[in-house]
């Protein structure tokens, strides 16, 4: 479990930088100075929400790479014949996809990979050791597909926009929380500012609403993985393939991805916080998958 977390844990980290920034320059007394300007928060929110995000995407390539010390092949000079066969079968992928050619990387551990990176011509597609020892060439084509099919769809840039949305509100919510703490609750009388309790309420909010607000992004990202199967189905001209890695996957215990890149994985463990879950169960993918043949 080491994947969409970091991306969410580094844009959570960026966002409450941002904001005790913010307060010791003095942005959150100007807000308040004369009650909460809504207009004006809203506008402080998008920036501080949207740059989070934003700067998450920027380092997710560099940071996935060091979280799973992630080993890049050379394409002009691989080490042995499955780097080789990797190499060549992401590039026809993406040639076939219509994006640039990916990094292509292998990292020791359990069956998994994952794809990232803030532009579409430069991507990094990663699998594991596991993945390679457990599966046989259809199969992990397969599953290069699907994460070629994320790179292609722009589901990480999708996945930046909608978590800077949602920034935007958990920072917009949090400081009226925080303003109504302040003045109502421990009735501050300081009409030319606010006191301790509103800083100490406004990061709190965040933090709590950030982690509420994951769950809006865990939705989605359960819903890109429906769209990332069915791109692998189609760049194999078979829904076969990914089907049978995908029961394959099912028999296997996912391997553990960096927190913030969980959700860019090809598979994920389902546990009782379902909601908080960045990959369908396998059953209903393979449905899925099962239901464009019938249509």
């Amino acid at each position: 479990m080491k994947r969409v977390f970091l991306f969410l844990l580094t844009n959570l980290a960026v966002m409450v930088v941002l904001s005790v920034t913010l307060s010791i320059t003095g942005a959150n007394r100007y807000l308040t100075a004369n009650g909460i300007d809504y207009q004006q928060l809203l506008i402080f929110s998008a920036i501080v929400g949207f740059t989070g995000s934003i700067i998450s995407l920027l380092m997710s390539k560099k940071m996935a790479m060091m979280s799973m010390n992630v080993q890049l092949i050379d394409p002009s000079q691989p080490r042995n014949n499955t780097e080789a066969w990797l190499v060549d079968t992401v590039h026809q992928l993406a040639d076939r996809a219509g994006i640039g050619r990916p990094d292509v990387g292998i990292y020791e551990g359990a069956p998994n990979a994952f794809a990232t990176g803030a532009f579409k011509n430069e991507a990094l597609v990663a699998v594991s050791t596991g993945l390679l020892q457990n599966m046989n060439e259809e199969e992990v084509a397969a599953v290069l597909g699907h994460e070629v099919a994320h790179v292609a769809n722009g589901d990480m840039v999708t996945l930046t926009l909608i978590q800077g949305v949602v920034n935007t509100f958990v920072v917009f919510f949090a400081r009226i929380a925080a303003f109504f703490v302040d003045r109502v609750l421990l009735k501050n009388e300081n009409r030319d500012g606010v006191g301790i309790g509103y800083y100490i309420t406004s990061i709190v909010c965040e933090i709590a609403f950030g982690i509420l607000a994951s769950i809006i992004v865990a939705w989605f990202s359960r819903q890109r993985e429906y769209r990332a199967d069915a791109g692998s189905a189609q760049l194999l001209g078979s829904t076969k393939p990914m089907i049978n890695a995908l029961a394959r996957l099912g028999n296997l215990e996912p391997g553990e991805l960096a927190k913030g890149m969980q959700a860019m994985g090809i598979s994920d463990k389902m546990g009782v916080a379902a909601l908080f879950s960045t990959h369908p169960p396998m059953e209903q993918r393979i449905r899925a998958l099962q239901s464009l043949n019938a249509g």
